[in-house]
This record gives C-alpha cells, structure tokens and sequence, in this order.
C-alpha cells in the first residue's frame, strides 16, 4: 500500500515579507555568496550612479573601500527624494532601500536607461548588509537612513549637527551639493566573503569609465593607501587602444556612433597582427559575456561589408568563395555597445550575460554595415591593410583545414589508433581518467612505471613545443607533439572541435621544478588558451607540483614543495642535531625513480595539484599576448617591474 502524502493546503505557502526573499535565497538576487555574490552586491549600488549618468545628471562618482570591509560609493546626481512616497506613506528613500522592485526605473519614470537589477538593486544589496548608511543631498539639504540587515534602525531625518558627530568616518568630506552617498558592510552571517578585492572592484570601475565616456571616476582603497582616477573622452576608442596595445595594431580603430528607433549603436573595430579576436559586447553598461542578438547583428554586418569591399575593389575574384566570419574576425578587436530603454531590455537569463531583443539585431547590423562601407570608400590604404589580414586569414584557414584532415586522416588510417608514445589507461570514462603531459623520455619513463594504469595515461613531450601565440593553425598542426597531443585528447581542433569527445576530463602537466619546466607549463597553457578554451573553461587542465626537495635521516624520509617547508621539517628533524641528514635538490623529474613520483607527484591521496582556470578572459589574453607575443618593449617593461619577485633556481 502507497504511503499516503502529506496534505498540501494554503497553510503551507510561506509568504516572505519586506526583503527576507533575499536574505532566504541570496544566491536567487546575486548569484552567489562568494567574492562574485560581494562585487555585486557593490555593482548594484555603482551602477545606480552610472545610470544617473546615462540619464545626463551625473559627472562624477566615488568609490572608496575602507577598512573592516565597508564599502562607500557617492555620486553628484540629483539624489534619491525623501519626501513620503504617496501611495505607501513612508519616505521615498526608505522605500527605494527596503521595497523590492520599487525605484525610479519601472514606468516612465526618471530612468530611460538603466543598467541596474531594474530596482531590485540597491534593496538586494541592503538586505545582505550587517550595516548600511544612505544619505541623499538635494536642495542643500542632506537627508539620511541607516540599516541592520535591510531594517531600518530610525526613520528618514535630516543630518543635523550632532549626526555628524557619529556618522562613519568617510576618506573625505562629500565634495558636491546633491547626489547620493551610500555605504554598507556585507553580513559574515550570509556571505562568504565580505572583504572586497580591490583587483575586482578596479577593472569593473575602469571598465565603466571607457564605456562611458566623459564619467568621472575616483577610487580610493584605505586599506593600502591607494588611489586611481579614471576619465576617459574617447570611451570605447580608448578601451580598444588599451586592449590592442602590445598587439601591433594595423589602423587607426574604426568608430562607428548612430542611434535608430530608440537604439543607439556605438561599434568599435580595429585589426592588429595578431591571430585571435577580441570581441566584447555591452548594453546599457552591462558586459554580456555570452553575447546575443546586438553581437550576432554585428558579426552579419562585419562579414559583409568585408565581402561586399573585397568583391568591389578585386581582392576576390568571380571564381573565389567569399571570406567566412572566421576570417574577418581574425585579429580583431571590437567593441558592441547599445543603449536602450530599459523596460524593453530582454536577456536570455537571470545573469543578464546574453541580450535577447530579437529587433536589435537587424539595427545593430545595418549601423556596422553603413558605418564600415564609409569607412572603406574613404579610406582605401587602410581597408587594403585590413583586406591582406583576411584574405590571408581565408587561405590559412584553408591550409588549416587541409593539415587538420591530415591529421584526422592519419588517426583513421591507422584504425584510430593513438599515438605510439602514448601510455594509455585502461579507464574508458573520461571523467575519472588522467592524462599526465611530462617533460622529457626520462620522466615520461619513470611516471609510466609508477602511474596507476587503471586511469592515469602518460604522454611524455620532447623538448619545448612550439609558441602558439605566434602561429595559425596550419603551422601548429606541423608540429608532431602538438599533433599527438590533439590525437590523445581525441576532441579534434580548429572549426569542428568537440569537447565532449574529450577522452580525460583531468589533463596534468608534469614538468621540472626550474626556469625550463616553467617556461614549457607556460607553452602548453599557451595552446589550450588559444586553441582548446573550453578545456580551461571546464577545469580539466592543471600542473602538478613535484617536490622540491627530499629529505633523509637514516630510515625516515620526508618531501618539501618550498622553502619554507624544507626548513620546518629540517627543525622537526634535527632537534637540534643536523647528523646524517641529507637535503636533496631535485633539478628535475627524472631524479626520482617510479615510486617516489608516484607518492610525491601522482599519488591522488598525496599529490599537490593546481587547477588553472581563466576568471577574466580578457586579462588574460592582454598576459599571453604579451608574454608570447611579437612585440618586445612590454615584455621588457613587465620582466623589470615584476623582476624582484621572481623566484629562480639558479
């Protein structure tokens, strides 16, 4: 007989009140609890002052992280009003910080563009607070509220004298007559993490400034006693000129600004002598990582007016095929932007990261498409410039495809057979199954003697593999262990790529602990960065970490990673006699026999591995191009800023 089931009745509906839905389920408003959940916490409350000045009302904006994780951001717009909100009787400032979905961006209110959670924002961001203090400045006066956990502690006064006297200690006084200034500290009793990354908070200030151009920003850390000011008149033409700076730009960058139907289109392009693209997309502010319709309208535009130029001017003949998006995308770097208003803004998820208005596409599209057909009729030495990158481009990627064949072809000749120097394992789920990448045939030698077979595989490398931050396709695929290695991985390469064919969902690079093995780690990262993202974006790549030393006394033995555990376990050693102790270097792998790099280097209950992961895209690519790339000044310049904290075996 069924057990039977509990009754469900009304009574069961739990009706949460004011902001206890965000407290209850915070990772529903911020994402998450973690240093991401805090910057957003903060973006909602930076972004209010962005949008005041998207709507032509604010110049300047402060951003100040105090000591004990407070954070402070002040603005010169026109302030929050404090008057009683008609309708609910309190002030409209306590309504705007405690109501959700109250604000001045629903309607046809003050806000045409707003960048923000559409008023969910600034109230999420109070309810996750153990503090929060909102002043707001209009008509020289200076209204206030304070918070415990998005509760009001009082209600809406003014500041008077004797407030003034306990109000937070701020890095300067409020240097403007209206505006809003607010501070807040994340409650440890839901986040993880409540001290703010300056490094985070920077970039997304900084990010802010070039895309709106003409903003003041002034940002202030206490805690290091730090400062940074960002104004920038050229916007997305100055973001581009700084992405593209160690990347040998071929032009001056293309600027195309129109607005349509309420949609205004700002498109930034320029091409470098690089071979991989850069393309960000923006609206109303916010980055969409995963692009959308305003991209995909972009990328049309692009790959035509490119086509259209190339047919006119006699770069493709009658016989030739026309260029594909692949080719008039190598290289570039492209900024999309748009700005609409915002009760018709759609993404396709809760995170915002991909617009999702089919009619902004077709807009976006024909903006480029005019845009870049002027800029090719009046300037004809630099569209022959960009006409060379992508014809090139075209024929490499038909060489690519022809070596990508090759290598496919050979695999199937050989009846699928994998490379001859691989050690596979006897696991078939990639999902528990490892593939070790080690230096050299010695190590290789030792590491396939003391794996596990059962799941560890071992593809042993010979020498340093090519440079592909300075390399197609083609001319990678030439190279017999990169070639091996697309085979073992078994996911293919290039424009029919799959992930899920990955054969080891944990892919470790084994090298030596010294300049050489630091600089092969460095290559193969290079590779997967460039040719295999998705490798890195799903945590399957890593780099194990052999001991440094070994440690003997008679018959104990230990391993040190570094230095300083060395000497802890020297002293635990020793006590005070140093007899018969023997500290060996290891220079390399191939130093230990089978078992030791099994217990110190593969054994899982043992071993030390670090996942690599890529948080910030676009830092990244600005590091490997610099570090791999052609251009030398700023690989100098970084080697002599970052030279004192380098750590050498020599």
């Amino acid at each position: 007989m069924a057990t039977p089931t509990p009754q469900y009745t009304a009574k069961e509906i739990q009706v949460l009140e004011g902001l206890e839905p965000v407290r209850k389920r915070p990772g529903m408003y911020i994402g998450s609890t973690d240093e991401r959940g805090l910057w957003i916490m903060t973006k909602e409350i930076l972004d209010n002052s962005v949008d005041e000045a998207l709507a032509g009302r604010c110049s300047q904006v402060w951003i100040i992280l105090h000591k004990d994780d407070y954070i402070t951001i002040a603005d010169n717009g026109l302030g929050i009003p404090w008057e009683k909100h008609p309708k609910v009787g309190k002030s409209a400032l306590e309504v705007a910080m405690t109501v959700l979905h109250a604000g001045g961006k629903f309607g046809e209110g003050a806000y045409k563009i707003s960048g923000g959670l559409h008023g969910v924002g600034a109230s999420a961001t109070n309810a996750l607070s153990e503090y929060m203090r909102v002043e707001t400045r209009r008509e020289g006066k200076t209204y206030f509220q304070e918070y415990h956990l998005g509760k009001p502690l009082f209600a809406v006064r003014e500041i008077k004298a004797s407030d003034k006297a306990t109000a937070y200690n701020y890095h300067f006084d409020w240097p403007t007559e209206h505006g809003v200034r607010t501070t807040f500290k994340a409650d440890k009793g839901v986040m993880q993490t409540i001290e703010p990354k300056m490094e985070t908070v920077l970039k997304q200030v900084k990010n802010r400034a070039y895309l709106v151009a003409g903003l003041f920003f002034h940002f202030y850390d206490e805690r290091v006693d730090k400062e940074y000011h960002y104004f920038f008149d050229s916007g997305i033409v100055a973001l581009i000129k700084h992405i593209n700076r160690n990347k040998g730009p071929l032009h001056a960058p293309i600027y195309i600004h129109k607005s349509l139907d309420e949609i205004d289109v700002e498109v930034g392009i320029q091409y470098s002598d690089s071979f991989n693209p850069t393309v960000e997309s923006y609206a109303n502010v916010q980055n969409t990582a995963e692009g959308g319709t305003h991209l995909t309208g972009f990328k049309i535009a692009l790959t035509r007016a490119v086509n259209d130029y190339a047919r006119k001017q006699g770069y493709l003949k009658e016989k030739d095929e026309n260029l594909i998006g692949d080719d008039t995308l190598e290289g570039i770097t492209a900024i999309v932007t748009i700005k609409m208003d915002s009760d018709k803004l759609q993404f396709e998820s809760q995170t915002k990261e991909k617009l999702g208005n089919a009619e902004v596409g077709p807009i976006v599209s024909q903006v480029t498409k005019e845009g870049l057909d002027t800029f090719f009729e009046e300037n004809p030495s630099e569209g022959r410039r960009i006409m060379d990158k992508v014809i090139t481009a075209s024929r490499a990627r038909m060489a690519a495809r022809a070596a990508k064949d090759a290598v496919l072809r050979k695999s199937a000749f050989e009846g699928g057979s994998l490379p001859g120097k691989l050690a596979d394992c006897q696991e078939r789920d990639p999902a528990v199954s490892e593939l070790y990448l080690v230096e050299g045939d010695s190590a290789g030698g030792s590491a396939k003697q003391g794996r596990d077979r059962k799941f560890q595989a071992i593809l042993p490398l010979r020498g340093k593999i090519l440079n592909t931050e300075r390399a197609r396709l083609d001319k990678v695929l030439e190279f017999e262990e990169i070639k091996a290695l697309v085979i073992a991985l078994g996911t293919g390469i290039g424009d029919t790529i799959d992930y899920s064919k990955a054969r080891y969902h944990r892919v470790v690079l084994m090298t030596d602990a010294d300049v050489d093995g630091a600089h092969i780690t460095t290559l193969l990262l290079t590779f997967f960065f460039r040719y295999m993202p998705e490798m890195l974006n799903k945590g399957y790549i890593y780099v194990a970490q052999p001991p440094l030393y070994k440690l003997q006394k008679g018959k104990e033995l230990h391993y040190a990673y570094s230095d300083g555990e060395r000497d802890q376990i020297v002293k635990q050693m020793t006590n005070g006699k140093a007899d018969n102790l023997i500290i060996q270097r290891y220079k390399g792998l191939g130093e230990m026999n089978p078992d030791q790099l099994w217990e110190t280097t593969m054994n899982p209950e043992n071993r030390v591995l670090k996942q690599i992961t890529v948080e910030d895209a676009a830092m990244a690519d600005e590091v490997f191009s610099m570090l791999m790339g052609d251009q030398v000044p700023p690989r100098k310049k970084f080697i002599q800023t970052n030279a004192k904290q380098a750590m050498l075996d020599v």
